[in-house]
């Protein structure tokens, strides 16, 4: 349907029908937006929640991760220190020194502590047996002093304590997502390794203690993370928390459950979450799959002494319970909206039928009068408001009217007597004197009528003037909030215009007001099989083959009339470029442009000439054409159309397109999403 029937359409509905459609409309559209809305921003705010509490959650663990760090550092030291030391080194009592070594150990919670010579001979390790002596070959380069996070190699790590053997050597587990990888097990090893010197009083270094936490598969420490920041019950809808350490992108301790009991040791971390912390350095924070399902999730990379990025810190708790609760909240919303909009339209109906029930009575009554039966009366309103006290004007008006037109008939009637008689009493006379008669008869029943018209019509006037001056007072008292009901409004000025014109007897019809389109979700192939109706006529004429290859799934956002009045255009030049018959091949296809906004393409194709180059150039300008009875404005009108809803047109030669067949091509893009018009 065109635009001009659409409006005609428009124009012939009944005051019932546009307030109804005018108190929808807004239910349909505007509290649906709403609701999209709401939900978008309670999903990403629910988001947001999530990831502040896995952040706080990282903080926790990465101040513990620190404070055992330092215990590590603090507790070195203070072993170099301790005068139970300084006497065994100083009577070389192999017993001594390990009792002490190896109550440190116990005490601190280190894995190994072992003492050097200043020539980095290993003078004795708590690993070793009591009073055993070292062999002459195990040494070890000195370290600096201090605390710091370490990865090393197997064989450095044997060299400073052979008895953790068992806990290196982790067997890779191939993981989904995970980047590529030819290795099968890792034996580096992650180490808080802490050294420090043994000095004398005057401060001059007599050995060195050297001292360390194994992180490979250190369960007691990640199991005390794990309950640091996710105590028991501290995570509701029954959620788990999770803790994990990793050496480069591989678990050597966690929480992770691969099923049942078994840990996930072994496991390696997503490319996505690798690249961004190992490579790039930063903090990831959101959701992530984590083994076998997913987890809000915030790792941190982990720094040995030299500032390079040796692993990483994980924690994380299970995303599906609040997945679940978070869709449960989005549908309570929306059903609540649903019911409120039920609710809003039953009312808004409602309200509008107090609104239509009068006027529809009062165009009723004036149908009756119109149709012979002057007493014809609107009739008690239940509404005290400007619609009653019109229909209550109305009925004044008709009143009135009927009254005088009585006593036009009377009048009529008494000077049809009149001229009777004086005719009767002419009757005798001259011919002459019978056509004056007629002519003075004539006059004077003009001269009666018209006497007759001009007190009618004042006496009219008055209750007409006092109806349009309550419609202007209603006009100015609402001000913008007579929009809804405009027109309405005008057909009660065009009633009383019928009124006023009923009395003079020159009955016309008011032109209707054109009312635009709106934008609307339009389906471009159901526009495109509209238009072909429309064109019909010109390909019977023809021997045009029309072919449809119609691939579009997604609905546009234009205002229909004007998209198939552009579509019109571009299949009557199609159809012109081939007078001696050929093909009409009309393609629309799903569409993603530079902005990764989602459209459509449609895409009108004819098997003519083609266009030249000096037309392609100038094709879209205003006042150009090929034909001698054309204005040239066409296509200049249809671009204007179609980048006002954020579309374009753009035209060529299909075989400059990539295409066998000849002919030119005009392809439209429109957008899915409303633009600004």
């Amino acid at each position: 349907m065109s635009a001009r029937g659409l409006r005609l359409r428009w124009q012939q509905l009944s005051v019932r029908h546009k307030l109804m459609a005018l108190s929808l409309l807004p239910l349909l559209v505007v509290l649906p937006l709403l609701v999209a809305a709401l939900v978008l921003w309670g999903s990403s705010a629910y988001d947001r929640l999530l990831i502040t509490k896995v952040r706080s959650d990282l903080a926790v663990a990465h101040g513990y991760f620190g404070r055992v760090l330092a215990e590590v550092g603090t507790g070195t030291q203070a072993l170099a220190n301790a005068h139970t030391l300084h006497l065994a080194l100083a009577a070389q009592d192999l017993l001594a020194l390990h009792q002490e070594l190896a109550q440190a150990r116990q005490r601190l919670g280190f894995d190994f502590v072992n003492l050097y010579a200043l020539d980095g001979q290993l003078l004795n390790a708590s690993w070793l047996d009591a009073g055993q002596a070292p062999a002459p070959a195990s040494q070890s380069a000195m370290a600096a002093p201090g605390i710091q996070l370490q990865r090393l190699s197997q064989t450095e790590l044997l060299a400073l304590a052979p008895h953790l053997a068992p806990r290196l050597n982790i067997a890779l587990i191939p993981t989904q997502g995970a980047a590529p990888t030819t290795r099968s097990v890792e034996d580096q090893a992650l180490v808080m390794l802490a050294s420090h010197a043994v000095t004398d009083p005057q401060g001059r270094p007599l050995a060195w203690v050297r001292a360390g936490v194994l992180l490979n598969q250190n369960l007691d420490l990640i199991d005390h993370i794990n309950q640091i920041v996710y105590p028991m019950d501290s995570l509701p809808l029954g959620s788990v928390g999770t803790a994990t350490l990793f050496l480069d992108d591989v678990r050597v301790t966690t929480n992770v459950r691969l099923f049942l009991d078994q840990r996930a040791i072994g496991t390696r971390v997503s490319k996505a979450v690798r690249d961004a912390v190992l490579v790039r350095g930063e903090t990831w924070l959101d959701r992530a799959f984590v083994v076998n399902d997913w987890y809000v999730s915030a790792y941190e990379p982990l720094l040995n002494g030299q500032g390079a990025r040796i692993g990483m810190l994980y924690v994380g708790y299970l995303e599906t319970p609040f997945r679940q609760t978070k869709y449960g909240i989005l549908a309570i919303i929306v059903g609540i909206f649903a019911v409120a909009m039920v609710l809003a339209a039953w009312l808004s109906l409602r309200w509008a039928r107090s609104i239509f029930q009068p006027v529809e009575r009062m165009n009723h009554t004036m149908q009756q009068v119109q149709d012979g039966n002057a007493a014809a009366r609107v009739g008690p309103l239940a509404q005290q408001d400007e619609l009653g006290a019109l229909a209550h004007h109305l009925d004044q008006l008709l009143v009135a009217v009927d009254d005088k037109t009585r006593t036009l008939q009377r009048w009529g009637q008494e000077l049809d007597a009149k001229v009777t008689e004086r005719t009767r009493a002419l009757a005798e006379s001259h011919e002459s004197l019978k056509l004056t008669q007629a002519q003075l008869v004539k006059s004077e029943k003009l001269a009666a009528i018209g006497q007759l018209t001009a007190s009618l019509a004042h006496e009219i006037n008055n209750p007409i003037a006092v109806m349009q001056g309550n419609l202007d007072l209603m006009r100015e008292t609402l001000g913008p909030q007579a929009l809804p009901i405009a027109p309405e409004l005008k057909l009660m000025d065009q009633q009383i215009e019928r009124m006023r014109l009923i009395v003079t007897q020159l009955l016309q019809y008011a032109r209707p007001n054109d009312y635009a389109g709106y934008v609307e979700a339009v389906d471009v192939n159901d526009a495109l099989a509209s238009s072909l109706v429309l064109v019909e006529h010109l390909l019977n004429r023809t021997h045009i083959h029309v072919q449809r290859r119609w691939q579009a799934s997604h609905a546009v956002h234009i205002n229909r009339q004007e998209l198939q009045q552009v579509l019109i255009n571009l299949m009557i030049n199609a159809i012109q470029a081939m007078p001696e018959g050929g093909e009409l091949l009309l393609r629309t296809a799903d569409q993603t442009d530079a902005q990764h906004r989602t459209g459509v393409r449609i895409e009108v194709c004819d098997s003519g000439a083609g266009l030249s180059q000096a037309n392609l150039a100038q094709v879209f300008s205003p006042f150009f054409t090929t034909k001698n009875d054309g204005n040239g404005l066409g296509l200049w009108i249809s671009v204007g159309l179609v980048e006002r809803y954020g579309g374009s047109i753009r035209a060529g030669n299909r075989r400059d397109w990539g295409e066998d067949s000849p002919g030119a091509v005009f392809a439209i893009d429109l957008l899915c999403e409303a633009a600004d018009t």
